[in-house]
């Protein structure tokens, strides 16, 4: 053989062995089809089993998801109260947007209240709306008494961040909070109890001054509220993208803030609907990530999505070159070790038997 001769069937050879990888690489489904033959061999040197009823791609996520957080409303970014890993619960403020027309609003709605209620008061109470009065009354001081509570918890999360308050202080004004709000669910039943019973007058025109003042308030209030980005849940900051003097508007992506509940994770896998008929809730699943060969992690298959379509795991590889369907599958790991949210993972599902390997 001619030298020549040897370097072209070199050349074909390798030309052959990149196409073949293109292939795995593109092709959905292509490498797990093979993967499934055979586990690789764990750090305790003992084999996988060489059968699986499918395998498929995954990424890990909180058991809550990932809650990307945007703007509720438009507004320049006044103070970005939270940063990345950071522990928070739910009714938190983590953004908070320029909020100076809000409270000019605030304050007009508050003065319109107390001009209208004077007139009110300055007038008889009909015969029968004394209970009726006091009810209304009563209403209104407790959305107030709620509103005050949230700005002391605000101020005391804003103290403590500064190093001038305690977790105790922040209990307290989370408790403080807790009442308000029972207490205002309390009232409004009481009085919507009042307004369905047939014996209690309607409002007279000065009455019914009095609560179009109070609505406005409670409208002003909500406007203000939306200048507050809060958490929606217990859960630890993943990613922020927010920066003070920023606009934020109401697009959704980029999200300002991303949070989750990581407390637990899972993954989110996508399976060919061709191994639909493999599947079952409580079906053992095996993990593997490319950051951490050797080792594998348990799970069990929490739920299957009723319903097959395009996967997203792959949506922006260019090198896909063709889609197929899938079925979201949702397995609770055991224990996820040094996995981290978003990471992607390898998921071998079982077909019931005990030979699988666990190393985490």
């Amino acid at each position: 053989m001619t030298l020549m001769t040897f370097m072209q069937e070199r050349k074909i050879s390798l030309s052959v062995a990149a196409v073949l990888g293109v292939i795995a690489l593109t092709i959905p489904g292509f490498t797990h089809r093979f993967a499934a033959a055979q586990l690789p061999a764990t750090t305790s040197g003992v084999m996988s089993q060489t059968s699986w009823d499918a395998v498929a791609l995954g990424r890990v996520e909180p058991r809550s998801r990932e809650m990307r957080l945007a703007a509720s409303a438009p507004g320049r970014i006044a103070d970005v109260l939270v940063k990345a890993n950071d522990q928070v619960f739910a009714g938190e403020s983590l953004i908070r947007l320029d909020d100076e027309e809000a409270l000019a609003r605030l304050a007009a709605a508050d003065a319109r209240v107390a001009l209208a209620k004077r007139a009110r008061n300055d007038q008889s109470t009909p015969s029968g709306a004394a209970d009726r009065r006091k009810a209304e009354d009563s209403v209104f001081d407790s959305e107030r008494a709620v509103a005050d509570a949230r700005s002391v918890l605000d101020r005391a999360l804003a103290d403590r961040r500064a190093g001038t308050a305690s977790s105790a202080d922040i209990d307290a004004a989370r408790a403080a909070l807790t009442r308000a709000q029972d207490h205002l669910r309390e009232q409004r039943d009481a009085l919507n109890k009042l307004k369905a019973a047939r014996d209690t007058p309607l409002p007279t025109r000065v009455e019914g001054e009095l609560n179009v003042a109070r609505a406005e308030w409670t409208l002003a209030q909500a406007e203000l509220e939306k200048t507050r980005i809060r958490a929606p849940l217990d859960g630890t900051v993943l990613t922020v993208d927010a920066r003070r003097g920023e606009l934020a508007t109401l697009a959704p992506e980029p999200a300002l803030l991303v949070l989750g509940d990581v407390s637990a994770l899972r993954v989110r896998a996508e399976v060919e609907e061709q191994y639909l008929a493999g599947l079952r809730v409580g079906q053992r699943a095996v993990m593997r990530a490319a950051a951490f060969r050797g080792r594998t992690f348990d799970g069990t298959v929490a739920s299957i999505a009723g319903v097959v379509g395009p996967g997203r795991i792959r949506a922006r590889d260019p090198r896909k070159l063709n889609d197929v369907d899938v079925v979201e599958v949702v397995v609770d790991l055991a224990n996820p070790g040094p996995l981290v949210v978003g990471e992607q993972v390898d998921v071998y599902f079982s077909g019931g038997r005990s030979d699988l390997p666990v190393t985490d």
